[in-house]
């Protein structure tokens, strides 16, 4: 087994040992139990998986040679194993019904003969003519196992010796990371899929809108402040300078406000409020219709997509890589993506009025605003590059994490029957540590950035400040108080915007590692084409022809499979006879085209080529060397697609 693995015994077995045969399990449990040096071995049935002369090669070279001093309760159906057991315990619908040697269970009259034909459960019956009337002449009559003539199948002698080929072995793939910026049509692809052209049109416009109308309140409010302001000034120097009582100062005042008509500012300012409420629920409305079905869409894309993926890709994807794309990478969709990306479109757009708005009030910031905000854009840009390869390497140490829980929840029975509890906490540990350096990383590069963006403000505020003071003479109060004030908020909102870009980006390769997934390698179509579908009579007698089948499980593989030919009639039982790795299971695999394979195969005379998977899959029956049950009722089991009554089944 070891010679013909590519590693040898560091070759990746991959999830759920998939990359090894039937036998091959057997054995590595049966070595894995050997190693451990116990007091006493519990073997149930390993000798069922392998063949005769490998499990007589097991039995006596390791049952009975290796572990002769060691206690051994063997659980079998091979009697012939009997006569070397020193006590033999028979059980029978739950109770012990027979308990002795071989020599005293023969005594006492225990039939090993009847036991070996129970166990073998013999029928030498193969074909019913009734049941094939459409077959060919030659397998029209009964034909018994003693009768069977070899010259019924023909194979080609060249395929029978195909030699098995080490690197066919099909390894776990390293998990798909990309590198760079975001594409843009990662973020055209989240807004497709969760609107049209007219639904983003209107969030743009609800957007800007929303904008004008918070803008223009505050520029109202402090137009209003400098009128008022305007007529102080006026009835304070038509009043006489002498005054200087309490009475004379609000006397002024009642004077400058007459002068002002409240009630028209009032409405106006009023007028502003409302249309920013009505324009903010129309926003909020308008995105989350469109950032709640983006998710359910990419979801359901990527569930599709998996549902019809090829078995190469869960050959070579560990189910927890898999578990993390539906799991964690679609909650941050859902959850977080949302909220994040509302929130950098009303603080980018707020950032942006407010530097505008300064810009316009008062000119001379804009000599301290340039450099300003050519130092933010480099610093942003420097921190995006390293926070974006961070949190895809984040993303991809999480996948391990749920494959090695999975697999230990799979194996827990074997994990504590070998007090392996300590070794596979340390590998979760391991696995755990890895993933917390990458989060760790991620949350002090965050930090790192959010201290430099707090720094640029506080120079941003000062050089308002500063800029205010100097040009006080040519300035309204009202605008110099709006300024400042917004360059006060700039101070908190610039930098949660900037950082909430960078999440922003950071969260989008959720979307990206989804998108990945809904380009999926599929299989062939689910229907035949209407010139190919086959009569509702097929298979009506089972033949089976392969001419020159050659299969590969990708482009890279090597053929696991060369050159087969045979001929099979309807009805015949046919044996497949190899070692470990020979493609026993990939005729199966062909038979089903789980994996294209090249060549020509037919059964009853129709190319499966041109068959449509379910009519090709439902007209087949298979019972696998790993039997899958799924959740539910028995009477679900047998008929999962409810085909049958009761009394059928």
């Amino acid at each position: 087994d070891l010679s013909i693995l590519p590693k040898g015994d560091a070759t990746l077995i991959g999830d759920r040992g998939v990359n090894l045969s039937g036998g091959q399990k057997a054995r590595v449990s049966l070595a894995r139990a050997l190693y451990m040096d116990a007091d006493i071995y519990l073997l149930d049935d390993p000798l069922a998986a392998v063949d005769t002369a490998v499990g007589k090669h097991i039995f006596d070279k390791c049952i009975m040679k290796y572990l002769k001093d060691k206690p051994r309760i063997l659980v079998t159906h091979q009697v012939q194993l009997l006569p070397v057991a020193d006590n033999i315990v028979i059980l029978s619908q739950g109770h012990v019904v027979g308990q002795g040697s071989f020599a005293e269970l023969s005594r006492s009259g225990v039939d090993f003969s009847e036991l070996r034909k129970l166990s073998e459960e013999e029928n030498p019956e193969i074909v019913n003519p009734n049941q094939h009337p459409q077959c060919d002449e030659k397998t029209s009559a009964t034909v018994s196992e003693s009768k069977l003539s070899r010259a019924d199948s023909v194979t080609s002698q060249d395929s029978l010796g195909a030699k098995y080929v080490p690197d066919s072995v099909t390894l776990p793939e390293e998990e798909e990371r990309e590198t760079g910026a975001i594409d843009a049509q990662v973020f055209k692809s989240y807004f497709k899929a969760g609107a049209g052209v007219l639904r983003l049109v209107a969030l743009i416009f609800s957007v800007l809108l929303t904008q004008s109308f918070y803008t223009m309140s505050d520029w109202w409010l402090a137009r209003w402040a400098n009128k008022v302001e305007d007529e102080l000034a006026a009835v304070g120097s038509l009043s006489d300078p002498n005054t200087t009582s309490a009475g004379g100062v609000l006397s002024t005042t009642h004077s400058a406000m007459e002068g002002v008509d409240t009630y028209f500012n009032l409405y106006v300012y009023a007028a502003l409020i409302a249309g920013l409420l009505a324009c903010s629920f129309i926003r909020v409305f308008i995105f989350f219709s469109i950032a709640v079905p983006a998710g359910e869409k990419l979801h359901n894309l990527m569930f599709a997509r998996s549902l019809r993926a090829t078995m190469a890709f869960f050959d070579t994807n560990p189910v927890g890589r898999v578990l993390n794309r539906f799991s964690k990478d679609i909650g941050q969709i859902d959850d977080r993506l949302p909220w994040t990306m509302f929130e950098v479109i009303q603080s980018s757009l707020l950032s942006m009025a407010i530097v505008l708005t300064t810009a316009v009030l008062n000119p001379w910031v804009l000599i301290a605003e340039i450099p300003l905000l050519v130092l933010f854009l480099m610093l942003r840009r420097y921190y995006v590059q390293t926070s974006r390869s961070v949190k895809r390497l984040e993303g991809t140490t999480r996948s391990p994490v749920f494959s090695h829980v999975s697999a230990s929840l799979q194996g827990l029975h074997t994990i504590r029957a070998m007090h392996m509890e300590h070794k596979l906490t340390a590998e979760f540990d391991a696995h755990q540590d890895l993933h917390t350096e990458a989060w760790f990383l991620f949350l002090t590069t965050s930090r790192w950035f959010g201290t430099r963006i707090e720094w640029l403000s506080i120079a941003f505020t000062a050089s308002v400040v500063y800029c205010s003071v100097l040009a006080a003479g040519s300035l309204d109060p009202g605008y110099v108080g709006l300024s400042v004030v917004y360059t006060m908020n700039l101070m908190g909102r610039f930098q949660w915007a900037v950082r909430q870009s960078v999440e922003l980006e950071n969260q989008m390769i959720s979307v990206e590692r989804v998108l990945q997934y809904t380009r999926l390698p599929i299989e062939a179509d689910l229907e035949s084409k209407t010139e190919h579908k086959p009569s509702d009579t097929w298979p009506s007698c089972g033949s089976l022809q392969a001419k020159g089948v050659s299969l590969q499980y990708s482009n890279s593989a090597p053929f696991v499979l060369r050159d087969i030919s045979f001929d099979i009639k309807g009805g015949e039982k046919i044996g497949i006879v190899g070692r470990t790795g020979a493609g026993k299971s990939s005729l199966i695999t062909t038979l089903f085209r789980l994996a294209e394979p090249e060549g020509e195969l037919t059964i009853d005379g129709v190319s499966i080529h041109r068959l449509g998977l379910h009519d090709l899959r439902q007209a087949i029956s298979i019972i696998p060397q790993d039997p899958v049950l799924f959740t539910g009722s028995v009477r679900r089991n047998l008929d999962p697609f409810d085909e049958y009554s009761d009394s059928q089944l």
